[in-house]
């Protein structure tokens, strides 16, 4: 068989899982990665703890993956989350399920999973090689190889795993984009998913670090339809809104068509009714007390300034003055506390890129280039992306072992 092995571009989630299949399949395999240290972006993911899949079936994933989940069904099936899960065990790092099927490592530590992909690929004798790939080499419309800084590497098969333009400092600049569209590949625009929001205002910057939990977050386009509703944090900052439910939110917003308002419900285990009554509890045990002053038994500080404001009532008033509107304006403030939305954060301060190479010119099989043969794509580089909740890492495992087994079947091929 030719010696020339599968060089697999990229060495975050995809492309180590897409080396360590194609070499399992029994071909010789080289990674290569601008930075020193592989599985930058892994690093960040889950507030650095890595939520590294979902504890659900194939259908659960493909559920939670907006646009292009079809090309998935193939890929996600053949390597299903308890599959990853057991994977990863394998390897030596214990997981375990937390709210919303999330999985993580026992030990909440990003670097366990790093380390156990690291010292795989050292067993299973895979030389990375620090340099930028920066372009392709085709011979007879055929991916040959890969064009470095300084030299060209031959190959059997290429597999594009360089991840999206998301988080740049971590290695994703968009590079794959431009090797894929250098053999004729159509990029849909990438764009940022899974960001932070910015306020068309300034009433956050007042809450500026302000994190909430066990908020109920519903984010409302302009015809006053939801398109985004769930339970949990997030937090204020001096340009708007961020965190895991903003975060969340922010993958169903279509800001080219549509604009949109966040309310926020501060107190979601409690009907209007209740927050009355307990209002008219606390009225009743201090009914000379400021009406700021009974506010920070209910809310966070650095909120009860711009609560008064929102409701209209004096930050000095005694309470037993407070009028039923007042008290009406009150509940309407705490329940749905509405911040109108400017748009999404710059793409590189996305955790995911949503757009990248079009899915109908790759074989969701082998995610084989339809437009270059030898060239497998695996990941971000791709126009599929997910919400939060371990998917995305669900997707990168899933395409890169996709793209592994699909070159190395290939090289093997094509030498008989």
């Amino acid at each position: 068989m030719n010696q020339a092995p599968v060089a697999v571009i990229g060495g975050g989630a995809a492309g180590m899982m897409a080396a360590l299949w194609a070499k399992k399949s029994g071909v010789p395999v080289v990674l290569i990665e601008p930075n020193e240290k592989l599985g930058r972006k892994l690093y960040i993911t889950g507030k650095g703890r890595c939520n590294l899949t979902n504890n659900t079936t194939p259908e659960g994933v493909l559920a939670n993956v907006p646009r292009n989940g079809r090309f998935l069904y193939s890929a996600v099936n053949r390597f299903p989350p308890d599959q990853v899960m057991a994977y990863f065990e394998a390897l030596g790092v214990p997981l375990k399920t937390e709210r919303g099927g999330r999985v993580f490592p026992c030990s909440d530590r990003a670097a366990d999973v790093i380390d156990a992909l690291f010292y795989a690929l050292k067993r299973a004798g895979i030389p990375q090689k620090q340099d930028r790939a920066v372009g392709l080499q085709v011979e007879d419309g055929r991916v040959t190889g890969v064009v470095l800084t300084q030299e060209t590497l031959p190959a059997g098969a290429v597999i594009l795993a360089t991840g999206g333009l998301s988080y740049p400092a971590t290695g994703s600049t968009g590079d794959g984009y431009r090797l894929a569209e250098s053999v004729g590949h159509t990029i849909v625009a990438p764009r940022a998913s899974l960001v932070p929001l910015e306020e068309a205002g300034e009433t956050c910057a007042r809450m500026q670090g302000l994190s909430l939990k066990n908020v109920t977050l519903t984010v409302k386009n302009q015809k006053k339809k939801v398109v985004f509703q769930e339970l949990g944090e997030m937090l204020f900052t001096h340009f708007g809104l961020s965190g895991p439910l903003v975060l969340s939110a922010s993958a169903h917003c279509k800001w080219e068509k549509d604009q949109y308002t966040a309310l926020i419900d501060l107190k979601p285990a409690l009907d209007e009714a209740k927050l009355e009554a307990r209002i008219l509890r606390d009225i009743a045990q201090a009914p000379n007390k400021a009406f700021h002053n009974m506010l920070e038994g209910l809310l966070p500080r650095l909120m009860v300034p711009v609560a008064c404001q929102r409701a209209d009532i004096p930050p000095d008033l005694p309470v037993n003055a407070l009028t039923k509107g007042q008290r009406r304006r009150l509940i309407e403030t705490m329940k749905a506390f509405s911040i109108p939305l400017a748009g999404p954060r710059p793409v590189k301060e996305a955790i995911i890129t949503a757009g990248g190479v079009k899915t109908g010119e790759v074989d969701p099989g082998t995610m084989q280039s339809k437009k270059a043969p030898g060239l497998f794509m695996a990941g971000e580089v791709l126009d599929v992306d997910a919400y939060t909740g371990g998917f995305n890492l669900q997707i990168a495992w899933c395409t890169g072992r996709a793209a592994g087994e699909g070159a190395a079947q290939y090289c093997k091929e094509e030498t008989h």
